[in-house]
């Protein structure tokens, strides 16, 4: 190291004192980085803001004092929330020696929920709500009606704008709550600050579902087309569960509902089962999803697995030695485990799984007992939920011996099919490209213009099989799934282990017509019931070959739909007459048209597969490709209106 630049070190070393050590006051640390405290500054981060004012209120009816919760689009993308709580303290505090209205909103942490005796459990993950959304708001104010008077104040970018103040003080005494009313700031939300209705329905529909009684209304005042929407659910958890198994035939109704009090910890169980072959558990801690589990979810799986094996013995279904697994008991299950914790701790990668290990002693506990008294007062549905179980373990088992087959790449000995994969010679998976073709026609034409390097090809003759209403067995019997789930190399359903695919780019590609239509949705139903990592890695891609070709002399030009051929038909010369060429299907391009139009890197398009929302995608491939017709019919007549070009 030369002489000079240890010279520079010492001098910056000498530099860095305390002068250059930045501390930011009150709320600027969140201004320069809201992703700490919001998540990120995305769309989920401003519907995020509306979530912690609303978690307030949640926080309020869970102590037994707020029965309604509104929240409001307006017109101009503001929101407004209300609640008939109890109305933010506008006391002085003590340790501010300003309003507890003012401090709320203006010091991070600050709040009921910190162990000064407000709140027993609390709704948010971090407590710093109120505070939070003011700084990331252009302008917030804030109306507390309490005791006879109505008290308001506002903020311009999280700082005092207009002090609190009393502005009625002839309000009936019996009135009280908080109404927040803020604007996102564009210039921490660049991305958009325009409120997705539907995202905030859904969240609003699944926090009435888990506050019985409580109601929510959710507005949208914007111009296009105003709604409001209430949801009230004197059942909870109960009415979610029948929610969720909308458009399946249920082995019972009503859903069976637990609930019960062990150490201060409350706990709710309803569950349902029915025809489908998936598990469907969600849970809930606090009223946040817990999508990665935790202790309450294991504690509900130990316990429903001990009870039905248990009943099943005295009711002499099941004999000797067997015993049904966690796996068989949980077939066709619908289940929503709802928890409220005084102290509730987080892990994981998301920090959305419970840690807290008295909660799987609390949810293990009320849920066997009045599991097993439901099972022994209801035997005709207790025994089919047994027998429901006896046929999964049936399943698993020859499921297991198909599942052998697709364990390694080799297992299937491709070799000895005809017309399946043609591999590509780098084993490398971030430049490695499967193609799953529609015909041998097409599945030739690609594995002669392929790049043999890069781009591996399996060719599925016709429809393959919807795995929505098929069992795991019947699967894995079919050749074409088998075929998929091997040459991925990456398992399958619970076994799935994306750091094994063999590609990081998976394309299905078919015919530009509603067969070519349907085969596409069976495979991204198979991908999403068996594959799902795929997708939330953006590895699914669906191919977009062109509709015509246009050829004048030396002109050629391949067109994606009717209009577009329009306007190039009419922006040629009259002489001579343009050729122009349908293709029906992948099958009538040759080798070179089918590369330079659909799988040349450099030329091609490609859709990537998405998913956003997973309820949403569950709901659609249910209603699609399930056993329910009324559904699907209904869909079809509502939508069919929207179908501008349907090739029959």
């Amino acid at each position: 190291m030369s002489e000079e630049s240890n010279e520079t070190k010492a001098e910056q070393a000498r530099e860095y004192d305390a002068s250059q050590i930045q501390v930011l006051e009150g709320l600027e640390a969140v201004r320069k980085r809201p992703g700490m405290y919001i998540g990120s500054t995305t769309v989920q981060g401003l519907h995020h803001l509306v979530w912690e004012i609303v978690d307030n209120g949640i926080d309020e009816a869970l102590a037994g004092f707020a029965t309604e919760i509104n929240v409001t689009v307006e017109a101009d993308n503001s929101i407004t929330v209300t609640d008939n709580g109890r109305g933010i303290p506008v006391d002085i505090q003590q340790k501010t020696g300003k309003p507890a209205l003012e401090t709320v909103f203006t010091i991070l942490h600050a709040g009921g929920k910190f162990g000064g005796g407000g709140y027993k459990v609390s709704g948010g993950l971090h407590g710093v709500g109120a505070s939070v959304v003011n700084a990331l708001s252009t302008s917030l104010d804030v109306k507390v009606i309490r005791e006879g008077k109505e008290y308001y104040m506002d903020f311009d970018h999280g700082h005092v704008k207009t002090p609190m103040q009393v502005i009625d003080d002839q309000r009936p005494m019996d009135e009280h709550g908080t109404i927040v009313h803020f604007t996102p700031d564009p210039e921490i939300f660049r991305e958009t600050t325009v409120y997705n209705i539907k995202t905030l329905t859904e969240r609003i529909r699944e926090l009435a579902f888990l506050n019985k009684g409580l109601k929510i209304t959710i507005s949208d005042l914007r111009p296009d087309e105003p709604t409001k929407e209430e949801f009230h659910y004197e059942g909870g958890i109960r009415h979610y569960v029948e929610y969720l198994n909308e458009g399946h035939e249920v082995l019972f109704d009503p859903p069976i509902y637990v609930e019960g009090e062990h150490n201060g910890i409350e706990v709710e169980v309803s569950l349902q089962y029915s025809d489908d072959y998936r598990s469907n558990l969600l849970t809930f801690t606090n009223n946040i999803h817990t999508y990665e589990g935790g202790s309450h979810e294991t504690g509900f799986k130990t316990a429903l697995t001990r009870v039905i094996n248990d009943y099943g013995r005295k009711s002499d279904q099941i004999k000797g030695n067997m015993t049904l697994s966690g796996d068989d008991v949980r077939e066709g299950l619908t289940a929503v485990i709802s928890i409220k914790h005084p102290n509730p701790q987080f892990e994981g990668q998301t920090k959305t799984k419970l840690s807290n290990s008295d909660a799987r002693t609390a949810t293990d506990r009320i849920f066997a007992e009045t599991m097993s008294r439901f099972m022994m007062e209801n035997p005709e549905v207790a025994h089919k939920i047994v027998e429901k179980g006896l046929l999964a373990s049936k399943a698993r088992e020859a499921a297991k011996r198909a599942r052998e087959v697709t364990r390694k790449k080799s297992g299937l000995e491709i070799s000895n099919l005809p017309g399946k994969l043609a591999d590509n010679t780098s084993k490398d998976p971030a430049i490695s490209e499967l193609f799953i073709v529609e015909g041998d026609s097409a599945g030739g034409s690609a594995k002669q213009g392929r790049s043999r390097l890069t781009q591996a090809i399996l060719p599925i003759r016709g429809k393959i099989l919807n795995v929505e209403k098929a069992t795991l067995n019947r699967i894995l019997a079919n050749d074409e799934i088998r075929s998929l789930f091997t040459a991925l190399g990456t398992g399958f359903g619970e076994d799935f282990d994306i750091s094994k695919v063999n590609y990081h780019k998976l394309i299905i590609m078919t015919d530009a017509d509603v067969d070519g239509a349907h085969i596409r949705t069976l495979l991204l139903t198979l991908i999403y019931r068996f594959m799902r990592p795929m997708l939330e890695a953006g590895y699914v891609y669906i191919a977009q070959p062109p509709l015509y070709q246009v050829r004048q002399g030396k002109f050629v030009q391949y067109i994606d739909d009717d209009a577009e051929l329009e306007r190039v038909v009419n922006s040629l010369q009259p002489t001579p007459k343009p050729v122009i060429q349908r293709y029906k299907g992948l099958g009538e391009m040759d080798a070179e048209q089918l590369w330079e139009t659909t799988m040349d890197p450099e030329n091609r398009r490609l859709l990537r597969v998405q998913l956003d929302d997973a309820k949403q995608a569950d709901e659609i491939f249910e209603m699609l490709m399930g056993t329910k017709v009324g559904p699907r019919r209904e869909f079809i007549e509502t939508n069919a209106k929207f179908v501008e070009n349907l090739d029959l």
